[in-house]
């Protein structure tokens, strides 16, 4: 599947520009993600454009994230792919075994954190600095839903330090901060 066909599919089940932006979001983070681990960007792009792609329409789980996984393996969306974005959902106890499965879940729950904390400020993304978004993810009244635990996990699966996850997200997001609407 290419990007084209993924945001077709992404349009046709997510219809609020809040989810959009979010896929928008985390697919530029696994495309940035994808070289350091030896992915192909435009493939680790799409797995970040569907990831949440049935959440609109199915927000219960288990119907997410499996019933969005039937229709990715309907389009011919290969089991690898399927299995990463399976992954994502913690509850869903799937191993995340590849690089591609623990960026993914590495950059979900932060891909929200860094846009809730870009919209408050007067430059958006910016100037938003590392040390900003971890003063925020201290303050549990922020950005309420964001799982805390999920990210640190994210983190501690990737073999990155906090700082240098905080920022390579935070650069690959900048490029597309139009489509964010940041």
């Amino acid at each position: 599947m290419n990007r084209q066909e993924a945001l077709e599919l992404l349009h046709e089940y997510t219809k609020t520009d809040s989810l959009r932006k979010h896929a928008y979001a985390v697919e530029a983070a696994m495309r940035a993600y994808a070289p350091r681990y030896g992915g192909d960007p435009e493939v680790w792009g799409v797995v970040g454009l569907l990831h949440d792609f049935d959440y609109e329409m199915y927000p219960q789980f288990p119907e997410h994230p499996t019933r969005g996984s039937e229709i990715l393996k309907q389009r011919g969306l290969p089991e690898e792919l399927r299995t990463a974005i399976l992954g994502h959902v913690p509850a869903m106890n799937v191993p995340r075994e590849t690089s591609m499965a623990k960026v993914l879940f590495a950059c979900d729950e932060l891909c929200g954190f860094l846009v809730a904390c870009a919209v408050i400020r007067p430059n958006k993304l910016a100037d938003l600095e590392v040390s900003s978004a971890k003063k925020k993810l201290k303050d549990k009244a922020f950005a309420r839903a964001v799982n805390r635990e999920d990210i640190q996990l994210g983190i501690t699966e990737l073999g990155v330090t906090a700082d240098e996850h905080i920022r390579f997200v935070i650069d690959a997001l900048k490029p597309v901060s139009r489509e964010l609407g940041l």
